[in-house]
């Protein structure tokens, strides 16, 4: 579907209208089993609404959404509690993991029956099924409706670690493509320069179609441990920069000075671009993923959550992350974490000396709430969150749990 000027489309009922949630997550992530009781809930919600009391106390009566809004701030506008958002749309839990889409021009309306309040796209008393206009921006050229639609958060903010964090098995990298050497023989490299490349005997780098041509660049990868158990979840790679294919590996017919030749293998050639750091040989290649349109639905998990912050994305040295920073949490797919995912922090509690009695024994202080983040990218038993509202620094260790409800 494109957009022009004036959209007109369908609204199919409260149930199938929600701001982007076009999730990331693993196809093959293993969701816990939803209960009776909860689908139940869900429902009931989806029927009612949220409890007045819920609204922020100057949630307007209508709302027209307008271009740099994110879903997030939306929230933050109607609600006390922002990751009740499915509840104020009426949606249930099916109805999550589908896309549905707001877009600037949009006008939203705050329907309260009784008690209750919900959120629609339509005027209170007109019927949802009725066909709406959403009034976009002329533009030169038509644009996919999923490129308009509204994000979730700030998209600088999560944007460059939709790529740049991996979390491999131990021996990925040592399997991947290494860089071997460069023009000029040079022993760093950076944007603009040139490299050479050589694959694994059994997967080399070739440029025929439908090979990669695209790559990210990466060293190290250094291991997760849960802060709890010790154990390591996963190994996070040094994500260095971007690489595109120029050649591919070949081989080379040289003359052997008999009369003959010989065939040399020729590594293969990538230019650099985009580096965070100096790259060099020894450093790593692995295909970069294809680019999408990532927005969540902001929301409480559906299971019980009491996570550890296991790092500091991009910091080796830190103590502390301040808001709009990224950690990663000792919860992943495998625990059912999904993208779009609210939980509150919890700061660890320190441990002080007691000086105001005789044996001035150690206690520990209690944990206190410290904000928010939000989940948005997951691995397997890592997942990657960032920290939206927090009071004071949050360091690894401590806690996050499901919002309180």
């Amino acid at each position: 579907m494109t957009a022009f000027t004036s959209v007109r489309r369908t609204a199919l009922g409260a149930l199938t209208i929600i701001a982007g949630a076009l999730l990331v997550a693993p196809a093959q992530a293993q969701t816990p089993p939803i209960s009776s009781g909860q689908r139940a809930t869900a429902q009931q919600v989806s029927e009612r609404g949220i409890p007045l009391s819920e609204l922020a106390p100057n949630a307007p009566d209508t709302y027209t959404v307008q271009r740099g809004d994110t879903l997030w701030g939306i929230s933050g506008l109607y609600l006390k509690r922002p990751w009740r958002w499915p509840e104020l749309w009426g949606m249930n839990l099916k109805a999550i993991a589908n896309p549905h889409l707001i877009y600037p021009g949009q006008t939203l309306y705050l329907d309260k029956d009784g008690s209750y309040a919900r959120l629609r796209t339509t005027p209170p008393g007109v019927s949802d099924s009725e066909p709406q206009t959403v009034r976009v921006s002329p533009r030169t050229r038509s644009d996919s409706l999923a490129s308009t639609a509204l994000p979730t958060l700030k998209s600088h903010l999560i944007e460059p670690f939709l790529v740049e964090p991996l979390v491999v098995d131990a021996d990925v990298l040592q399997r991947a493509p290494r860089i071997v050497a460069t023009t000029e023989d040079r022993v760093l490299m950076a944007s603009g320069d040139r490299a050479y490349v050589r694959g694994d005997a059994s997967a080399p780098v070739r440029s025929e179609p439908g090979e990669p041509r695209f790559f990210r660049v990466f060293r190290d990868a250094v291991a997760m441990k849960d802060p709890v158990t010790g154990e390591i979840l996963g190994y996070e790679a040094q994500y260095l920069g971007k690489a595109e294919l120029v050649r591919g590996e070949s081989f080379e017919e040289i003359p052997n000075g008999k009369g003959g030749y010989v065939s040399e293998y020729v590594p293969a050639t990538v230019d650099l671009s985009g580096t965070k750091e100096e790259i060099r040989a020894g450093d790593r290649i692995l295909p970069a993923p294809a680019r999408v349109f990532t927005s969540y639905t902001p929301r409480a998990p559906h299971i019980d959550v009491d996570a550890r912050i296991v790092s500091i994305y991009g910091s080796f040295s830190a103590a502390y992350a301040a808001q709009n920073q990224v950690v990663a949490i000792n919860m992943g797919s495998q625990d059912g974490i999904e993208p779009g995912h609210v939980l509150s922090l919890l700061t660890q509690g320190d441990r002080i000396k007691d000086v105001t009695g005789e044996g001035k024994t150690m206690i520990k202080l209690p944990s206190e709430s410290n904000g928010t983040a939000m989940v948005f990218r997951t691995f397997d038993r890592v997942s990657y969150a960032l920290l939206l509202e927090i009071r004071s620094g949050v360091r690894v260790g401590d806690r996050l749990i499901n919002p309180q409800e």
